[in-house]
């Protein structure tokens, strides 16, 4: 680890920190520990962890152990972070997904922790809604997986009013949201890296047709996990056909192309 002081780092707002099954994505299916951090600005209809979005006064942090769990202050250190990682693992050292709400709100927490983390590789999770914030952390990522998200499956965002979260505005519109994803495409191209699709039920497939064309101009590299929405709330899960349809197209723009639902819901772990 790093022989930075903890109290000349940078802190972010935990929520949980987990070992469990990677259920999304490009190493979907791989034990790993998760360090998932509170706030997002986003609304996605799917998301199912709306008990991320917030940032509570009072808020703390969930670290599950082998045999039980205990509560700690939610604001960390990366030290503390990563002392949290290295008793969740329930063996040796597994890869480090950071995920969330959105962790780009923190960059300086994010380039902080990953010297704490020794040999461990450090996977991002994103929402792709910070290009300024993913620039400043991309070399201190092993791995990036990040959401295509369609901005029609997305509610108004919400500003979170906090002092240390990112001044970096979040896109409001479909040309918004082009412009972001645009960004945050040409980042990731030719790196360790995937682009996540959520498909939801009900949704005409030439809906999204301008992301794919997006991927192929900017990343055509870049795998594109298409991953069919779990039904919750007002949200459908999509025929197969949807899912079919969508996977074509990009195959279409000869882009590498997977269709994985989410592991961890048919596995029933967090």
């Amino acid at each position: 680890m790093s022989t930075s002081t903890p109290e000349s780092s940078p802190r972010a707002p935990v929520l949980e920190v987990f070992a469990s099954i990677q259920g999304e994505g490009a190493f979907v299916g791989e034990p790993q520990v998760f360090l998932r951090l509170r706030g997002c600005p986003l609304r996605c209809r799917w998301c199912d962890t709306p008990g991320s979005w917030t940032l509570p006064a009072a808020a703390t942090a969930r670290i599950a152990l082998r045999e039980r769990a205990r509560r700690e202050d939610a604001w960390a250190t990366p030290f503390q972070a990563a002392c949290w990682i290295a008793e969740a693992e329930p063996g040796g050292a597994r890869t480090v997904s950071l995920t969330g709400g959105e962790p780009l709100l923190w960059p300086a927490f994010l380039v902080a922790l990953k010297p704490m983390l020794g040999a461990r590789r450090l996977h991002l999770e994103t929402a792709g809604a910070h290009p300024e914030a993913l620039a400043r952390v991309l070399l201190a990522c092993d791995h990036v997986s990040l959401d295509l998200k369609p901005d029609f499956d997305l509610d108004a965002p919400v500003e979170l009013d906090h002092a240390l979260v990112t001044r970096e505005r979040v896109p409001v519109d479909a040309a918004e949201w082009a412009r972001v994803r645009a960004q945050c495409l040409r980042l990731v191209a030719g790196r360790d890296a995937c682009g996540k699709l959520v498909v939801s039920g009900g949704r005409d497939p030439e809906r999204y047709a301008a992301i794919l064309d997006e991927v192929e101009l900017h990343a055509p590299d870049l795998l594109v996990i298409v991953q069919p929405a779990t039904a919750m709330g007002g949200v459908e899960a999509p025929a197969i056909e949807l899912v079919d349809a969508v996977a074509e197209m990009a195959r279409d723009r000869e882009l590498r192309v997977r269709v994985l639902p989410q592991l961890h819901r048919v596995l029933g772990v967090p």
